[in-house]
């Protein structure tokens, strides 16, 4: 078979995103105007929700909305402690403190059992992670904890749902990634979602250095005398025009890249069953996974080799791997600020170590996935 070289991911964008670039280029409106906004509504339609901000990244998503969320110094927030760092990190922008909850490894996402042993008097709120695109169950952990504040990280989640609910608008705040890897992409880039006008406020004022009125507003206004007033502190995490042209090309894309990526899903799962050493992603009944990843899960009781050593094997030929993602008490960071222990969290300690992300994104062919099948059958043969 003909060596070929198959990349984890790679965003899917062509000459309508070069197209779109125009605009701001030739307007000289490049910073924060009209394309971000219209991207923003574009955004929130899509997903049922009354308010959506772009920002830079979903790390300054995550901190906006624990900060619009009333997080501070003294409060403790639940994390799962199997995600990306970021969701620990914008805890502790907050002066807050990240309390890990182990993961349930069946769908990799945060164990709704393990959450009220985590639960003190000073817990404020909870970070689910919608990981690898698969929804966290937001209306279980509502109703098991009414007093929570609820920060969705849909990082991985654009498009995802459950029923009729898609993801960002379940809990108080969602918070979205336009990385490269993602479905859809801005290249850096990030939404905050809400249902709630005072949590929108403060969002939309945090993100632009704390002002009350934008630069948009500022510059079309009658009165060219008059600054913004600043009744906080804030932030410039705020998205460029050029990616927000760029995103309103990439969101009408949106459904196609989901359901092409569903039809390969669904195609890996018929081709790979039966590799007995090789557990593939299960989707409940009922939610719509986003496939930001495709994540299975190495038994290396039953495997002829190691799951590194299969990924390096995989690499030799061409096809590039990584590990879903880390467990962050494991990372030294945490590790050493509190004390923790790999087996603390023996759910996220088996994904760090057992799982393996093999490619997914909507550049791939027919022939690259019968590519990586070929290889994973013949893994220590």
């Amino acid at each position: 078979m003909e060596k070929r070289n198959i990349p984890i991911g790679l965003p899917s964008m062509g000459v309508e995103e070069w197209e779109a670039c125009k605009g701001p280029i030739e307007s000289g409106w490049i910073t924060q105007g009209p394309k971000v906004k219209e991207f923003e509504t574009m955004f929130a339609k899509r997903h049922n929700v009354k308010h959506a901000f772009a920002v830079s990244n979903c790390t300054t998503a995550l901190h906006l909305g624990l900060l619009a969320c009333g997080v501070g110094p003294g409060d403790e927030v639940l994390v799962p402690a199997f995600t990306w760092v970021s969701t620990a990190n914008a805890v502790k922008y907050c002066h807050a403190t990240p309390v890990f909850v182990d993961i349930d490894i069946n769908t990799f996402n945060i164990d709704i059992d393990k959450i009220a042993e985590k639960i003190t008097a000073k817990t404020k709120a909870i970070i689910p992670v919608h990981l690898f695109g698969l929804c966290a169950d937001i209306e279980l952990i509502k109703e098991k904890f009414p007093q929570l504040k609820i920060i969705e990280d849909g990082a991985c989640a654009a498009g995802s749902a459950i029923g009729d609910k898609p993801a960002g608008g379940m809990g108080d705040v969602g918070c979205f990634s336009f990385h490269p890897r993602k479905s859809v992409t801005t290249g850096e880039g990030g939404m905050c979602t809400t249902n709630n006008d005072e949590i929108a406020t403060q969002i939309d004022r945090l993100r632009n250095h704390g002002a009350s009125i934008s630069e948009e507003q500022r510059h079309h206004g009658p009165k060219p005398y008059i600054l913004s007033a600043f009744e906080m502190v804030g932030y410039n995490y705020r998205m460029t025009d050029i990616q927000g042209a760029i995103g309103v090309v990439q969101l009408k894309k949106l459904d196609f890249f989901i359901d092409e990526r569903q039809k390969w899903a669904d195609y890996y799962e018929e081709q790979l069953k039966d590799i007995e050493w090789l557990t593939t992603p299960k989707v409940p009944k009922g939610y719509k996974h986003g496939w930001q990843s495709y994540v299975t899960f190495v038994d290396e009781s039953k495997a002829p080799m190691k799951r590194n050593d299969i990924m390096e094997y995989l690499q030799q030929n061409g096809i590039s791997t990584r590990p879903g993602t880390h467990a962050v008490h494991m990372l030294d960071v945490y590790a050493k600020m509190y004390d923790i222990k790999p087996s603390d969290y023996p759910g996220a300690f088996a994904a760090d170590q057992y799982s393996m992300s093999i490619p997914m994104h909507n550049k791939m062919v027919k022939e690259d996935f019968d590519y990586i099948i070929h290889f994973l059958k013949s893994v220590g043969k």
